[in-house]
């Protein structure tokens, strides 16, 4: 089976809504390709490796977190963007990108999957624009927590502020870089707070709160809300659809 590229941005634009949302950039289609949509390639971000591997794939479409354009990017297409932009003209491929919009859908995005790979039954609770999550939980204490993550994203978090063994009864995450979240966390109840990087300000604030700050991997909090949401979509619309995992030890 078979779309147009406008109805599956009409789909894209009426899962994540991207009109609600102050955002880094712009949501929803950044390069046109083919009109006629058949194979549809997801990943975290518009990389060179990911695009190659999408037109190896002979995907239409790519639908990816991080797009190619940003707020504050001075304009000129040179250098590694040309070389990008080059790969998805070149072969015709459309590139679909959704940032916030994609972090906060309540089912598909990516702090909704990134609960439901830790097995936390959270919902949207605090920080800018609603976007850092939150959820009870039983864990001894930040160390079991922290093992439990790399558990299960296969990485080690980095971990501070659980020096004083405090059980763990109410965790809060959001993907990504969202370290600036922390405070709105602690003030929100939270034990432990999960992104994915972590600034010089939060090591003190987790050591002179007791409030544990697990810093787990930018990309590694951020690799299942894109496969799933392109999921659904392509499932809804008869599509083929493929998760791309391009490594990234951010």
């Amino acid at each position: 089976m078979s779309t147009t590229r406008q109805e599956l941005l009409a789909h894209f634009d009426g899962l994540l809504q991207p009109e609600r949302f102050k955002d880094y950039g712009p949501n929803g289609l950044q390069v046109e390709g083919r009109g006629e949509i058949r194979r549809i390639v997801s990943g975290v971000t518009a990389s060179r490796a990911l695009i190659e591997a999408a037109i190896e794939a002979q995907a239409d479409a790519v639908f990816v977190h991080h797009g190619l354009f940003w707020r504050g990017m001075d304009g000129r297409i040179t250098g590694w963007l040309k070389e990008r932009i080059r790969l998805l003209l070149a072969h015709d491929i459309n590139l679909f990108a959704y940032h916030l919009p994609l972090d906060a859908h309540p089912q598909w995005g990516n702090n909704a999957q990134l609960g439901v790979q830790l097995g936390l039954e959270g919902q949207a609770a605090f920080g800018e624009q609603n976007l850092g999550w939150m959820a009870a939980a039983e864990f001894a204490d930040a160390a079991a927590l922290g093992r439990h993550v790399e558990q299960v994203l296969g990485r080690t978090p980095v971990c501070v502020g659980g020096e004083r063994l405090r059980p763990i009864r109410r965790v809060a995450w959001c993907t990504g870089g969202a370290q600036g979240f922390f405070e709105a966390a602690i003030a929100a109840g939270a034990d432990a707070f999960i992104t994915g990087e972590i600034s010089e300000p939060q090591a003190h604030l987790a050591r002179e709160t007791g409030v544990a700050f697990l810093a787990a991997g930018h990309h590694a909090t951020e690799r299942y809300g894109a496969p799933a949401l392109a999921g659904q979509v392509a499932s809804e619309l008869g599509l083929e659809h493929r998760f791309i995992e391009i490594d990234n030890p951010a």
